[in-house]
């Protein structure tokens, strides 16, 4: 069968909801909910994966996902593929197309965990959070590297016997929703709050505070991040602060791209020993041999323990 990927139709719907939503926004008074600057370099950012996507999907995903499925599903002398376990492969029933969805989504959790907990990865993730504003031009500033190993995470999926096409829709699927969420026009949406992930769990997702930091993970669905941890409600009496910590601050693409790269190779000269700078590659964003840079779950242990000293404290922000 063939399929065409949403995102083929989602692009000109991205352009048309960004341009309403900077409308609203500078028609309601909120000027700076959108910053000229800052909306170029993102878009530029998604010009750049709308030409590169497509270019690295034929040879990485297409290519990779068919290699694996006609790898771990034969097919048989009678026309049927079978994976190599002994079962059928999965066919292209409705419910196999809901299997293949939640599937998608619990990858796209330890995908985008994995890219917010191993630095080489961050230093490509990071573009997407590198703006200070939260809104539908930042949905699209998108690093051009994660699409190098993206598809890797998802090899499991043809492997175990979902056809290739089935996959990659599913893909599509979950970015126009990732895209969608970026806006802070939408409330917070009653019972729907405790399956899926929601606009405000991204605000959470895309805050530089020390207790919203590497929380919120999920694509669809928020159940992976409450089932291993990551799950942060939106607190109302918390000032949010989006962007990161160490911001590349500069609108111009390329710092954009490469800034963190160029830190892990200045933190990997400086060490002596090949464990520490394996760990500077590897580790988690924040690790230093020395202590003079502290890892998340370090920067939220030290900011527990200063709310144990100040319970009042309620508003906090990275140094």
């Amino acid at each position: 069968m063939d399929f065409t990927n949403p995102l083929v139709y989602g692009v000109p719907c991205f352009i048309a909801f960004i341009l309403l939503e900077l409308t609203y926004s500078k028609t309601h008074g909120d000027d700076h909910l959108y910053e000229w600057k800052d909306l170029f370099a993102s878009g530029f950012m998604g010009v750049g994966s709308a030409i590169l996507g497509p270019l690295f999907k034929i040879i990485f995903a297409i290519v990779l996902f068919e290699y694996t499925y006609e790898f771990f599903n034969p097919e048989g002398i009678d026309g049927i593929r079978r994976n190599i376990l002994g079962y059928e492969s999965f066919s292209y029933a409705w419910y196999v197309w809901l299997f293949c969805q939640f599937a998608d989504d619990f990858t796209y959790y330890w995908f985008h965990r994995a890219n917010h907990e191993i630095r080489v990865l961050w230093a490509a993730h990071i573009v997407h959070h590198s703006s200070d504003n939260f809104n539908l031009g930042t949905a699209v500033r998108n690093g051009w590297f994660t699409i190098l190993y993206k598809p890797l995470f998802y090899m499991w999926m043809p492997a175990i016997g979902f056809p290739p096409e089935m996959v990659i829709v599913c893909l599509g699927i979950e970015a126009l929703w990732q895209f969608q969420l970026h806006s802070v026009y939408i409330p917070k949406l009653g019972f729907l709050e405790k399956i899926f992930n929601t606009h405000t769990m991204h605000q959470v997702h895309h805050a530089q505070n020390i207790e919203y930091l590497d929380k919120n993970h999920g694509g669809f669905l928020n159940i992976f991040d409450k089932m291993f941890g990551t799950w942060k409600e939106l607190d109302d009496s918390i000032n949010v602060k989006y962007g990161v910590i160490h911001a590349p601050n500069s609108y111009n693409p390329m710092v954009i791209l490469t800034h963190e790269y160029k830190d892990i190779w200045k933190d990997v000269k400086k060490s002596k020993k090949l464990s520490h700078k394996l760990m500077y590659i590897f580790g988690p964003p924040g690790w230093s041999h020395d202590g003079s840079t502290l890892t998340v779950k370090q920067q939220q242990e030290e900011f527990r323990k200063e709310k144990e000293r100040n319970p009042e404290l309620v508003f906090s922000r990275p140094n």
